[in-house]
């Protein structure tokens, strides 16, 4: 705590957790969540043939968190649609990105260093959120830990796939049925990216504080917690990383508790390669059989 003090953490903890998020930190992150949609194959296609179709997946891709949150405890999914300042700006924010002209600000707001200063305020928002989910769902359910952890999760996992990147978030599978597409296969809980995991942690973290089991103020944890993340996407963004800081840590783990081999992916190599020089060892005898038998008949047919 005394280095705390010298830094001065505790009052620049303090006055960001206070700091408001309307309309900088919101506008980035609705920014960051459209381009990413705009990235969807087939996206620009149904925002030309079918624009409402199109607004209503950039509505899922900024305000999913909100709706999945509120079904969780039990509120009406559309709440947050009377907010009317957040859905025009957010509705503002599409309109530009996909029907401005000469694509204008889909090149700005693409170009990598303004890009990576808008990932760094969206990390702001998911930090926010995450806190404020666990913190509704603790007022709601006092002892229950589980609903404060989902809670939490759900509010900070976006909808968007991870900057670009391979997985799909939680109601990701809704929004390409919007889209005319359907692939239960990239489901987010099966592939966990980096935000995905990013965001359950940080709601175990906030839920222990919440339960007062972790020790310090909210304020310091919310800032840290946000200095990682930023730092982590911006870093992972600059560098179009797929991998994950967790990794190392998550493959030692596994192998500890669910004895999960530590390469992966060379035991995934592994089990895929047997059966295939099985195949190939029982290929040729098949093959020779059928050669056989068809000599066989040849000279039957001559002998006739």
């Amino acid at each position: 705590m005394e280095v705390l003090d010298v830094l001065n953490l505790g009052e620049i903890a303090q006055y960001f957790s206070k700091m408001a998020m309307f309309p900088v930190f919101d506008l980035a992150y609705y920014i960051v969540s459209i381009l990413y949609l705009k990235y969807e194959p087939g996206a620009v296609e149904v925002s030309r043939k079918s624009p409402v179709a199109s607004w209503l997946c950039a509505m899922l891709y900024c305000f999913g968190s909100y709706i999945l949150a509120d079904i969780i405890l039990g509120v009406s999914p559309i709440d947050y649609f009377q907010n009317n300042t957040h859905i025009l700006l957010a509705s503002a924010v599409w309109y530009l990105i996909f029907f401005c002209p000469l694509n204008l600000f889909y090149k700005c707001v693409a170009f990598l260093p303004v890009k990576l200063v808008l990932v760094a305020l969206k990390e702001v928002v998911r930090s926010r959120k995450i806190a404020a989910g666990v913190h509704h769902a603790h007022h709601a359910y006092h002892h229950g830990w589980l609903i404060m952890i989902i809670t939490g999760y759900v509010k900070g996992k976006y909808l968007i796939p991870p900057e670009g990147w391979s997985g799909v978030a939680l109601m990701a599978n809704f929004e390409q049925l919007l889209r005319g597409v359907w692939k239960p296969e990239t489901n987010e809980i099966l592939n966990m990216s980096f935000p995905t995991k990013a965001s359950l942690y940080g709601a175990i973290l906030f839920t222990l504080h919440e339960a007062h089991v972790l020790p310090g103020s909210k304020s310091t944890l919310i800032c840290l917690f946000t200095l990682f993340m930023a730092t982590s996407k911006v870093f992972m963004t600059a560098r179009h990383s797929h991998g994950s800081p967790f990794a190392l840590i998550e493959s030692w783990v596994c192998h500890l508790l669910f004895r999960s081999p530590l390469g992966g992916e060379e035991s995934h190599d592994h089990h895929h390669s047997a059966p295939t020089a099985a195949s190939a060892s029982l290929s040729p005898a098949k093959t020779k059989e059928d050669l056989s038998e068809g000599t066989r008949k040849r000279k039957a047919k001559k002998a006739e």
